[in-house]
């Protein structure tokens, strides 16, 4: 067995004991923390050999320089709210955990700039932020636990990426220790640097499989003074599709989020979650619309008047608006709502999917006629940037989800729009880019991950095994 990395200030969890250091690394008779198998994907993950824990980028640095010495593979966590299998753990894995990477958020307000440590959940950096009277420019459902190291090498998204862009965005500089340990630093917050390579946007979206990043440099936006939302009812997803437009025309820069739900979905998570049905009569669709900016009652009256157009007009059959702060949390609470009864349900495929935006009715038609001998799935999603989550009652069906995803490619889309690749997609990528991306990929991936240890198996397949040399 490998030897483990140098000591050094990281604490390593081995026979469910912690340490300050880390010594030799044994097989555990006593499985460590159950929480690091897996992450929400729901399924199982084996028990790390160890966990490693790192304090600083000299830390990892130092325990990826050995592990890519001894050619020991280690999976990255932060706090394990992805569900595509990124972060469960693989037999005879050890687990690269971000968890003591927390360094408080440092705020310079004259820039706009925060640098915070991966570790540090989402939803603290934004408390930090509005306190300071700034704005953070990301949310998820998952904010009190998503870790913000974890959000860059996944590029979240969630339902704030209409406006302000995904989290790439929101990304000015990182730190962070490539797998071979080398340090890249690019923490000054510069607006504009051309000097050379990005190596920081290198490592955004690449799901742990290049490098681990330690700490951020976020860009921060004046708060908005308040907002409003808006539900509003349809007869179909291609009703929502002729209101967006209108949305982004009648209010530019103000329109914050912009929710798509398919029925059955609202009434069944009304239903579950105790929540009350905001229409008179039920509608083929819903749109969750919020508005945000410096004046509330202007910014109000500007998103009664455009849906009073679409009212007038027919194309929406309903429309309730917020009052105050404690509406807007109640309408949100229907979009959220969906999210908890998916989670409740005995087994599903949760399914992320990116589409072009004008693509959306024409592939929902198409699947459900594809899928017309399975359960209806449940759909919702980001309208705004045509990112679907496309809900399959039961646990997952290969022969199923390759129809499904060819399906997806033809109508132009990919397979993940913002949960990643993960261990569960591996298969499905070539479906969605061409073998000459794929093999690109590749090449980067053994440039600065010679013996493939960092995150293996995830997005791209095991390297396959050294044959014998070729015949002279």
């Amino acid at each position: 067995m490998p030897s483990a990395p140098p000591r050094s200030n990281a604490w390593h969890e081995t026979n469910g004991e912690r340490g300050t250091g880390a010594n030799t690394l044994t097989s555990a008779t006593t499985p460590v923390a159950p929480r690091y198998r897996d992450d929400a994907s729901g399924i199982p993950g084996a028990p790390p050999l160890a966990v490693l824990a790192p304090r600083s980028a000299q830390d990892c640095a130092q325990i990826l320089s050995t592990l890519q010495r001894t050619r020991h593979p280690c999976v990255v966590q932060g706090g394990r709210t992805g569900l595509s299998g990124g972060a469960r753990v693989r037999p005879q894995e050890i687990v690269l955990s971000l968890e003591r990477l927390t360094q408080a958020p440092e705020i310079d307000p004259v820039a706009g700039v925060m640098i915070v440590g991966a570790g540090v959940a989402l939803e603290s950096a934004r408390q930090a932020a509005a306190a300071q009277g700034l704005f953070l420019a990301a949310d998820l459902g998952a904010r009190g636990s998503a870790t913000l190291g974890g959000m860059a090498a996944t590029n979240a998204g969630g339902p704030l990426a209409l406006r302000y862009g995904t989290f790439r965005q929101q990304v000015l500089g990182l730190e962070g220790v490539l797998a071979d340990g080398t340090i890249i630093c690019r923490l000054d917050g510069l607006a504009k640097d051309n000097s050379g390579y990005d190596l920081g946007q290198f490592l955004i979206g690449t799901e742990g499989t290049l490098g681990v990043i330690t700490r951020l440099a976020l860009r921060l936006h004046p708060a908005p003074r308040g907002r409003r939302v808006a539900i509003c009812a349809l007869d179909s997803a291609d009703a929502a599709l002729t209101l967006l437009p209108l949305l982004r025309t009648g209010l530019g820069a103000l329109l914050t989020a912009c929710e798509l739900i398919v029925e059955p979905l609202m009434t069944a998570a009304c239903t579950s979650q105790n929540l009350r049905y905001p229409f008179q009569a039920h509608c083929g669709a819903a749109v969750l619309i919020e508005v945000a900016g410096p004046d509330p009652d202007a910014d109000g009256a500007r998103l009664e008047s455009v849906l009073a157009g679409a009212l007038e007009t027919g194309l929406l059959r309903d429309a309730v608006l917020s009052a105050s702060e404690a509406d807007c949390k109640r309408l949100w609470a229907l979009r959220e709502g969906c999210s908890h009864h998916l989670l409740d349900l005995p087994a599903i495929t949760s399914l992320d999917l990116s589409l072009p935006i004008p693509a959306i009715p024409s592939f929902l038609s198409d699947a459900a006629m594809l899928l017309v001998d399975q359960t209806a799935p449940f759909v919702f999603g980001h309208m705004g940037d045509g990112n679907l989550h496309y809900i399959l009652p039961g646990k997952p069906d290969t022969q199923v989800l390759v129809r499904l995803f060819k399906l997806l490619a033809r109508h132009g889309g990919v397979i993940t729009a913002e949960h990643g690749v993960g261990l569960d997609k591996v298969a499905y990528l070539p479906l969605c880019r061409p073998d000459a991306e794929l093999a690109a990929m590749a090449r980067l991936k053994a440039a600065v991950d010679p013996h493939w240890i960092l995150n293996p198996g995830r997005v791209l397949p095991d390297p396959l095994p050294a044959g014998p040399p070729p015949d002279p």
